[in-house]
């Protein structure tokens, strides 16, 4: 169920918008098909689980797909923010069986992935501003390394990118964290592997990609957490209904869970 949800506008500084950014934090992969969305979906549950107040943002900008997977029909979207119909701060809709509020993307629109630097800027910072009535926002990036995506995470203050042990997915990503590592090298960037065929597996896949970021970059991006492969994943996107609703003690919900716990310990 679905309820339209008014938040106070808040204006000020750069560097207040800053710091209002904190709590946000951008789900990114350098290629698609990884289950990044269905992963920002399930973390926002997660935190709303543990007794947060999350805003899941979908920031796939052209491919939009956080309220089909959960079987949604927003009265607003991000269409009408972009256009400026609405602003940003009453475009949010209440996602009752999860917990968390839902800013919706607009799926097809490709007007949105072409939005200049000075519009993503702004909706960047309108972003970081409506950050500060939740305790958390999740946004859900687009997939790739384009300068759109990483733009509209300018302000926040974690990145986690979601990658496979398919040799693609290793080097997108790998993209990606070099990009942006350059861009905010003070940036708190980890990594996810998703669909492991066991924790250890996973384990292997991100040892493969810190080799590389420390052979190459420098850097030593810290492992988030491993999502395992679970048939139940599937299942619930076939239902649309989030897999902590529908399969709350499965594999891949109880390894989110735990990603979910370790940003609270870490950041609070």
């Amino acid at each position: 169920m679905a309820d339209q949800v008014t938040k106070p506008a808040r204006r000020g500084s750069g560097a207040e918008t800053q710091s209002k950014g904190r709590n946000m934090i951008a789900i990114a992969s350098g290629k698609g098909g990884v289950g990044k969305t269905w992963f920002a979906i399930t973390l926002a549950h997660a935190l709303a689980k543990a007794g947060k107040h999350p805003l899941l943002f979908d920031g796939d900008l052209g491919l939009a797909n956080v309220d089909i997977q959960l079987g949604l029909m927003p009265k607003h979207d991000l269409g009408s923010v972009i256009s400026g119909r609405l602003p940003l701060n009453q475009a949010a809709t209440k996602f009752e069986d999860g917990g968390f509020d839902i800013i919706a993307g607009r799926s097809g629109s490709g007007n949105l992935s072409n939005l200049n630097t000075g519009r993503l800027q702004s909706l960047s910072d309108d972003l970081a501003m409506l950050s500060s009535v939740y305790d958390w926002v999740v946004l859900d990036l687009g997939a790739g390394v384009e300068h759109t995506v990483r733009y509209l995470a300018h302000n926040v203050g974690t990145c986690l990118v979601v990658t496979t042990d398919e040799p693609t997915a290793l080097t997108d990503a790998y993209a990606f964290i070099k990009l942006t590592h350059m861009e905010r090298p003070n940036l708190d960037l980890r990594v996810v592997v998703n669909m492991a065929n066991s924790t250890r597996e996973g384990e292997r896949t991100y040892n493969t990609l810190l080799k590389a970021c420390e052979g190459f970059l420098k850097f030593s991006p810290p492992l988030a957490g491993v999502v395992r492969r679970d048939s139940k994943v599937r299942e619930s996107i076939r239902n649309q209904t989030p897999i902590l609703v529908r399969f709350p003690n499965s594999e891949a919900a109880t390894d989110v869970s735990a990603i979910a716990r370790g940003l609270l310990k870490d950041k609070e």
